[in-house]
């Protein structure tokens, strides 16, 4: 009998600090400390994360049999045969009943746009996930779309470093991922993600080159010619902690697999908090 430890780790609880992104919108506008705002945001961020875990559920559903074949993905309730499927798709049902209910009390354009999400993940899950390059580049727009979305909650400007930024950072950690997947499974890598068997050693270490220098220009530019130009001086710590991810990547670290795991990094967690206390000091004192 399914535990409810089995539920939150289907609905992939740990996943949701995916959606911390839609408060971006709230932190540069200047509007943190704004209740009305503030609060709009947190709903905005459970309707997203709902609606982000009936799509894991899904498919979780979908990827059962090769689930099974992965080292660690065959320890998933449905993989393992916790949580019967019948079961999964009620979860489904409720998650996106509640999320997009909560959804279409903040904004019109909220609605559709996480709803567009839900669409745009299912898409993903059944058709692009298979694709070199689609793969991660849709996982990358997920991750914009969910920047947007912060913006359109409370009504601001949505300015275009709020899309740039969040979509080379997902870049970023889904070549990682690839990466790290081919390190820890090798040749049987493919037979658990499909796409796998195009992604090489060589070019996935070319694309983490890639991607990590498209971050650091995105995040160095943004810091430089956005409306608050003295996050020139978050420089050094940005840089740290991108480099100190790259590191953990190239090692084959679980964390690279795992983001959600980044708190078992010590080096990483400085790094990050540092960033992201003097970037607050920077916008607001």
């Amino acid at each position: 009998m399914a535990k409810p430890k089995d539920y939150i780790n289907l609905m992939r609880v740990r996943q949701w600090y995916k959606n911390l992104i839609v408060f971006l919108a709230l932190v540069f506008s200047e509007n943190l400390f704004n209740g009305e705002l503030f609060w709009i945001t947190v709903l905005a961020f459970i309707s997203l994360s709902l609606v982000s875990s009936a799509g894991y559920v899904i498919n979780d559903i979908g990827d059962r049999k090769k689930d099974q074949l992965h080292s660690e993905k065959r320890y998933r309730p449905i993989a393992a045969g916790r949580i019967k499927a019948p079961a999964g798709v009620i979860l489904v049902i409720l998650l996106l009943l509640i999320g997009l209910t909560i959804a279409y009390s903040i904004t019109t354009w909220f609605f559709v746009i996480v709803a567009s999400l839900f669409i745009v993940t299912q898409i993903y899950t059944f058709y692009l996930k298979n694709i070199l390059f689609a793969d991660i580049l849709t996982i990358s727009t997920l991750f914009a779309i969910r920047a947007i979305s912060g913006g359109l909650a409370i009504d601001v400007r949505i300015s275009p470093w709020l899309i740039l930024c969040p979509f080379f950072l997902a870049m970023f950690l889904g070549v990682g991922k690839r990466k790290a997947d081919i390190h820890l499974m090798k040749k049987e890598a493919s037979k658990t993600r499909k796409v796998l068997e195009h992604y090489t050693e060589t070019l996935t270490n070319q694309m983490m080159t890639l991607s990590t220098v498209l971050l650091i220009v995105s995040y160095s530019l943004y810091s430089f010619l956005s409306e608050h130009p003295n996050l020139i001086y978050t420089l050094p710590f940005a840089l740290y902690t991108i480099l100190q991810f790259f590191h953990l990547i190239n090692r084959g670290s679980t964390i690279a697999r795992n983001p959600e795991e980044i708190f078992k990094n010590k080096p990483v967690i400085i790094g990050l908090i540092l960033w992201i206390i003097i970037t607050g000091m920077l916008i607001y004192v």
